[in-house]
């Protein structure tokens, strides 16, 4: 894809990766991706972000089709991941800069990452503005969204907010902006993004959005690093991340499992069957046919997390394993949990998962429901009963976070 002017004089200059599928090494994408890049022609021409080691040279191309690229006289670095800073050393050796701007963090991790002893590196405080020529870039931190250098630019001539990962969404697209997609499922594609990279971090969200309000940013177009550029769906997106950091639960349960011998995915059926009769909406996943990232993108506003494995070697199974170990990692908020398993003998899975769904702060009303050898009748009978007292706990839950 050639360059896009998207504002006058304004352009997008990235590159779209149509076949990535593992994106950062844990999560999946469906549709690839984009690596997003501005360039701003003014009296001071400046290149907002850079974009992956492997498309330099193309993006070089895309830059030259635009503009000479040493005549690049600035680079803002907005975050120092490799996806986005990754061509940066062959960048500056083309262009020679007069400055690199970056938060101080940002600033740390590139001296940290490049042999960057004589690059022109200028630190930039929160607020900070500098000038383009007829235009200004403004400058706000949100440290850890999603790294500790992250920061956003703004340039009010334009009312353009360059928003680095935030707002983000894996979308590869000949299109630029947000207008050949429908608004449902642009925000499905930034919850899979949000509760894959920024969850851990929700806490900062409203802070971040509240400090880029209290400096009287009028945006009327966000421009992430990945996806579609947001021109008709801006405060639909601003509100989208309000509701993704809240975490409020819903009436949904999100029910995954491994099995060996099917018991274990017998009672995951069964329970939940059980929850869906009571009202609660379920999505259910085999491990095996499902990925930990597409688990993740239900689960930040359910109100209930069921987990199950039949017991392996006194442990549980290693796709679940997996499954809680991500999910820990990632630290989701307002969850009861509930363990399950079959065993044919020592059955230690049960209160294994168990203590790793007390590691993840989820509440657990109910003991963990442990099967031997293959679920009967009676224990059908017990499971429709452990499915009704976990439904009426969601549906408390539900009440007292006002979302019901």
């Amino acid at each position: 894809m050639g360059p896009q002017e998207i504002k006058p004089g304004i352009y997008w200059v990235g590159v779209v990766d149509w076949n990535l599928r593992n994106f950062h090494g844990y999560s999946q994408t469906y549709q690839g991706t984009t690596y997003n890049a501005y360039l701003v022609l003014d009296e001071k021409i400046t290149l907002f972000d850079t974009v992956a080691w492997k498309y330099r040279e193309e993006f070089m191309c895309q830059i030259a089709q635009v503009v000479e690229p040493e005549k690049i006289d600035q680079i803002v670095v907005h975050h120092v991941e490799p996806d986005h800073a990754g061509s940066l050393p062959y960048v500056v050796e083309r262009t020679r800069p007069q400055a690199i701007y970056a938060s101080r963090m940002g600033d740390k991790f590139i001296r940290g990452r490049f042999t960057s002893q004589d690059w022109p590196l200028e630190v930039v405080e929160n607020g900070q503005q500098i000038s383009l020529g007829k235009r200004s870039a403004q400058f706000a931190e949100t440290r850890m969204l999603h790294w500790p250098d992250s920061m956003v630019s703004f340039i009010p001539e334009e009312k353009l907010l360059i928003s680095q990962d935030a707002f983000g969404q894996n979308i590869a697209s000949s299109e630029r902006f947000d207008d050949w997609i429908s608004w449902p499922e642009l925000k499905k594609e930034m919850a899979h993004y949000f509760a894959n990279i920024i969850l851990p971090y929700s806490a900062r969200v409203p802070k971040a959005l509240k400090a880029i309000q209290s400096l009287g940013w009028d945006i009327q177009m966000i421009a992430p690093d990945h996806g579609l550029i947001l021109q008709n769906h801006v405060a639909d997106a601003v509100a989208a991340y309000q509701e993704f950091a809240a975490q409020k639960p819903e009436k949904k349960a999100v029910v995954f499992y491994d099995t060996m011998w099917q018991s274990t995915e017998k009672i995951a059926e069964a329970l939940a069957s059980g929850l869906t009769a009571q009202g609660i909406s379920v999505k259910l996943y085999h491990l095996k046919n499902w990925h930990h990232s597409d688990v993740m993108a239900q689960v930040w506003n359910a109100a209930a997390v069921v987990a199950g494995s039949p017991t392996h070697n006194n442990n549980v199974m290693p796709l679940v394993a997996d499954m809680l170990t991500y999910m820990q990692g990632l630290r989701p908020k307002n969850k009861l949990g509930l363990a399950f398993g079959s065993y044919g003998w020592s059955g230690e899975s049960p209160g294994i998962i168990s203590r790793w769904l007390e590691q993840i702060g989820a509440e657990q009303p109910l003991n963990p429901f442990g099967v031997q050898h293959v679920p009967g009748h009676d224990t059908y009978r017990e499971l429709v009963r452990t499915a009704e007292a976990l439904a009426r706990h969601i549906e408390d839950k539900v009440r007292q976070a006002g979302t019901g």
